[in-house]
Formats: structure tokens, sequence, C-alpha cells
């Protein structure tokens, strides 16, 4: 039984299977780029413009053969690209105006052509061209030891699989040689410029390489999945890192993430619930490349919902603690002046009525003693010498912009305590070294009190 589902999978899923991988995968890290170059529906774009080549090519050609599709789809691809950088500098357009532009023009002129071809009895599928024929590339390999050794592999495999692979590791090689060269290009175009660097031609290059990618994969996994592998994980790797080598490898992980579920989710789980049908490979996938999408979107701790929410909450947490330990660092200042009851500290009814409105105080005061800032004595919190050296460093900054808004700003001394008490968290070593160099002052704020 076992061998006999190894040899259904072999046969019917592994061909698919790799194609899908390897076109999702340059398709990932091509959008990469793409994206950060805010243009990501260039992918999209392209796929739509190819149409008119692929059916010309069946026209002159007459047939379904790779290599005059092939030609006749990669033509057209960067015919559009052209034709798009074109329409920008000459009618001073934006680049999403000249993309709705071009691509719509070269979709339509597809559309008719397939009704002329259609006339011409070529056998076109205009669904092919959508949804892809994944499920077609059975492999069946001339003997079993075809299927355990390399030779066999890489000589019986169907077609696809090859186009797709080399286009993978025509991405990856030219990725890796010109990394440097590509953040530059992605991030700050006039200062690749000022270098030397040709932008125009990295433009086309670029352009030609997605085109390769777009082509190659185009009648095996149909322009849904390439449009849906250029912008989904993409978008996807974005809400997690902010670095360029974490964004290819994000967006890498979430394309075979997306293949491999909807691949199983498209062929396996409907058997499993008792249909008699699957679904469409490449449709499901890029459904699951979408889901992927709005999971990061919900769960990514870098820009994700959820992230922002648990970062806001920290926030308020620790503004909450420094305040306690602002606090009971006045209350020391205040027992040194012989104001307060020597070495009593603070209950936590004292500083709830401090602090009123303050709903996680108890929080609070759960991180100070964690970090061990605070400690509990009797039920009442004092400092420790941590959280004395937190609470003075604290102090410091609020004085000083006390100081600076009264002597440089102006205002009256009454005026500058709550947005000093605002600022004070969010002030870095930095400035407070300027805001004291920057000052001919006394060492005590506009109220008498000492800078620490």
């Amino acid at each position: 039984m076992r061998r006999v589902l190894m040899d259904e999978f072999i046969y019917l899923d592994l061909a698919p299977l790799l194609t899908a991988l390897f076109a999702a995968a340059s398709a990932a890290v091509l959008g990469s780029i793409l994206l950060l170059r805010r243009s990501s529906l260039m992918g999209d774009a392209i796929s739509h413009s190819v149409l008119p080549g692929i059916v010309i090519a069946f026209l002159v050609s007459g047939s379904r053969s790779a290599l005059p599709v092939f030609f006749g789809a990669l033509c057209a691809g960067v015919l559009a690209a052209v034709l798009i950088e074109l329409v920008r500098r000459l009618g001073r357009l934006s680049v999403d105006t000249s993309m709705g532009v071009v691509f719509s023009i070269f979709f339509a002129l597809g559309v008719l052509l397939i009704e002329v071809a259609s006339g011409r009895s070529v056998d076109l599928d205009a669904d092919c061209l959508l949804h892809g024929q994944l499920e077609t590339l059975i492999w069946i390999p001339r003997s079993r030891e075809d299927v355990f050794s390399w030779s066999g592999l890489l000589t019986s495999l169907p077609l696809p699989v090859y186009n797709s692979a080399a286009v993978f590791l025509l991405v990856i090689f030219v990725v890796s040689v010109f990394y440097k060269e590509i953040k530059l290009f992605c991030f700050d175009q006039e200062f690749a410029h000022l270098m030397g660097m040709r932008v125009s031609l990295a433009y086309y290059l670029l352009m030609i390489l997605v085109a390769f990618a777009v082509v190659a994969s185009f009648q095996a996994v149909g322009s849904i999945l390439v449009i849906a592998m250029i912008i989904c994980p993409a978008a996807s790797a974005r809400l997690w890192t902010d670095r360029f080598s974490r964004q290819i490898f994000f967006a890498l992980l979430f394309s075979v993430l997306s293949v491999l579920v909807g691949y199983a989710a498209a062929s396996w789980v409907p058997a499993m619930l008792g249909y008699q049908y699957s679904l469409n490979a490449a449709g499901m996938i890029a459904l699951t490349s979408g889901l992927l999408l709005t999971l990061s979107v919900l769960f990514a701790p870098q820009y994700g919902v959820m992230g922002k929410i648990l970062r806001a909450r920290r926030l308020v947490l620790q503004v909450t603690m420094e305040d306690v330990i602002g606090l009971l660092y006045r209350l020391e200042e205040m027992t040194a002046a012989g104001v307060a009851e020597v070495g009593r500290g603070a209950a936590a009814a004292d500083l709830r009525a401090v602090l009123p409105g303050v709903s996680n105080l108890p929080a609070a005061l759960e991180l100070g003693l964690s970090l061990g800032l605070l400690v509990c004595q009797a039920g009442h919190y004092k400092l420790t010498e941590a959280g004395r050296a937190s609470a003075a460093t604290l102090l410091r900054s609020h004085r000083l912009w006390e100081r600076y808004m009264v002597d440089i700003m102006g205002l009256s001394p009454d005026h500058v305590h709550v947005t000093a008490t605002a600022l004070e968290h969010f002030t870095s070593p930095d400035l407070v070294s300027a805001l004291s160099e920057g000052q001919d002052f006394p060492g005590e704020d506009p109220h008498g009190r000492e800078i620490p």
C-alpha cells in the first residue's frame, strides 16, 4: 500500500509540485525587489501583457511547441515593460497609470487575438492561460530506476519543470552576484545614479527577468498563480522584517508554504473529506498565499496588527512603571528634606491615589519587581539601587525639559510639568546630553529642585 501511494505521488504530483515550487520561488524573489521599488503591479502588468505574444506565436507557428510560445511571450513582456517606462516618461504619468494603460491594451489585444485563433481552429484555451495546467504535468518515468537516479530525474521530467528550474537558478544567480547593486537600486536610485550605476539599464534587466519568470511558468501555472506569487509572499515578508536579506528569505519561505499547503489542499484534502473531484491547484495555491498574507497582517511581530497592539500595551506598561519609580524617587527626595517618613516607601494604595485612572498599576509593579528596580517590604514598595539609577535618569530628563521650556521657549514654570512628564519617557541619552550641554543654567529645575 505504501509503495502504491509513493508511486502515485511520483507519477501524479512530483512534477506539478516541483514546477509550482520553482515558479513561485522565482516570482517571490523578483516580487520582493518590485515591492521595495514600489512597483509590485509590474508583475501583474507583464503577466497580462504576454497574452498577445502567446497568441501571435500560436498563429504564426500553428502549434503549441515551447520555443515559439516562449519567444513570443518574452518579446511581448519586454515590449510591455519598455512601453510602460516610455509612457511614464513621455506622458509624465505615474507608474501605476502607465502600467494600467499598457497592460489593459495588451490584454485586450490578446483577447481579440484569441477569437481570431479560435476562428482558425488553433487549440488555445483561455482558461488554461488563467488557471494553468499543473494537473496535466504527469510524469511517467521510463523505469523505476529513473525515479531514484539523478540522470533519470534530469532527463525524463516534463519540460515545464526544467523551464521553471532554469529561471529560478538564473534569478538566484543574478541576485547573488549583484546583491549590493540591487539593494542600492531598490532603496536609493538617485544615489545609485550618482555612484555611476546605469539605473535605466538595471530597470530593463529587472523587467527582462520578470518577463522570463512569468513566461517560463505561464503555461504550467497560469496568470493567477504568477500574479499571486509575485505580490503575496513579498508583501507577507515585508510585514516580518526590514532587512533586505531577510525579506528575500521570508518571501521564499512563504512561497514554499503557499505551494505545499495549497497543493495539498487542492489535491488531497477534498479526497479525505469524501469529495470525488479535486480543486484547481494553481487557484488553491494563490488562495493560500492570500491567507498567509492575511495571517501576516494580523500576527507579524514587526508590522502586524497584534504586534502593534502588544507593543502599544508594553509601552503603556513601561510608562506606568517609570511613573512609579519616578514617584518613589521624589518620595526619597522628600525624605531627605525631612518632609516624608524615612524609609517608609509607598503602598500600592498610595501610588494609586497619586496615579488616578491607571488600570495597569499592579502589572507595572510586577514589571518593576521582575526587572529588579523595585522591592516590596511589608506591603510598601521601595527603589533598589538599579531602580534609583533608572529613576534618576528619568528625573534628569524631566527637569532638563522643564528648564529648557522655561529658559529657551519662555514658558511659565507652572505650565511645563505635564509636557515634561510626557517627554521624559521618550528622550534618548544623546538628547539628554544636548539639553544639558546646550544651556547655561544652575543644576536646578525652574521649581528649585536639584537636577540629578
